[in-house]
């Protein structure tokens, strides 16, 4: 990638097909960290069984996403590298609402993140760019787009306050809505726990995702609100929902990752869903990503699309 290439940023669906996108970075993600430095219940359970992930195993299975990306001719950008700071889940560091580039405000732990895209950032004209006012906490995990809406997941005031695992509030929700009045922009209230990582769901993308264009996966046991169910149920219809047991969900298994309307990328533990897949004529590629997983995310949490044609 040339310095002097503008990137437009354009995306009105979730699953459209994939010409632009960032992908986190393995490299010198700072080892085993303490358990006081974890923000996530999931690295914490790893930790304490000796089982975290290693920098070998981190790189095979990225650079294994990144061949299939360049497989489909993505264009595939990567932040800069920032030695000792965990790079890998690029997704939460911004999102991308039809033609503009929405900065988060990611959690401190993270903030050192963002000033690693600046690069990519910059090739984007400003006007084309939001930066938003602290208050406003948001992560790109918990935001979709699809079907004329903005779908973010949340958490109330209480739960803000509470944990650390509380990444978006109303607040951003109500500001979204706002700034975005062509969609019809919907908050989902999930669960969140910063101990059991079973019990706890950290973006949206660990619940919920959109596949081709009538399809998706959900998982309702991490929804607070049954009327969120409801509303994707009448929406998608029951019979193209893939309904994840409490197993998959704390697997993530919604947490795959669209290259276009006919093709995904998958964990290939996820068998039952993959076959489901397969079933309704979608190409499934196949990546062991169960080392990355142990630090709370997966295949869309390692990527900030932004282009979708």
């Amino acid at each position: 990638m040339k310095n002097s290439q503008i990137i437009e940023p354009y995306i009105t669906s979730e699953t459209s097909s994939l010409k632009s996108v960032i992908l986190g970075i393995p490299h010198d993600f700072g080892g085993t960290p303490k358990i006081e430095d974890c923000y996530d219940p999931s690295s914490i359970y790893y930790l304490k069984n000796n089982l975290f992930p290693i920098q070998e195993n981190i790189t095979r299975e990225m650079n294994a996403f990144l061949d299939v990306l360049e497989k489909y001719n993505v264009s595939v950008l990567r932040p800069e590298n920032i030695v000792g700071l965990n790079q890998v889940f690029a997704r939460d560091l911004g999102f991308v609402i039809g033609n503009t580039l929405i900065i988060s405000n990611v959690i401190n732990n993270r903030s050192e993140e963002i000033p690693a895209i600046e690069n990519i950032i910059n090739l984007i004209p400003s006007q084309k760019v939001l930066k938003l006012n602290k208050e406003l906490t948001i992560e790109g995990g918990d935001v979709c787009v699809c079907k004329n809406h903005v779908f973010i997941g949340y958490s109330n005031s209480l739960d803000i306050e509470k944990y650390k695992v509380a990444r978006t509030n109303q607040s951003a929700v109500d500001f979204i809505s706002n700034e975005f009045q062509n969609y019809k922009v919907m908050g989902f209230e999930l669960f969140k726990s910063d101990q059991d990582k079973d019990e706890n769901t950290l973006h949206l993308d660990c619940c919920f995702q959109p596949v081709g264009n009538q399809y998706a996966i959900i998982a309702p046991d991490s929804f607070k609100n049954k009327s969120d169910i409801s509303y994707l149920e009448n929406l998608f219809g029951n019979n193209n929902l893939f309904y994840l047991t409490k197993d998959e969900k704390n697997t993530m298994s919604s947490n795959i990752f669209s290259i276009s309307e006919t093709v995904v990328v998958s964990d290939s533990r996820f068998e039952r869903l993959n076959n489901w897949l397969r079933e309704r004529n979608f190409v499934v590629e196949e990546i062991d990503y169960f080392e990355i997983s142990k630090m709370g995310g997966l295949f869309r949490c390692s990527t900030l699309p932004l282009i979708r044609a």
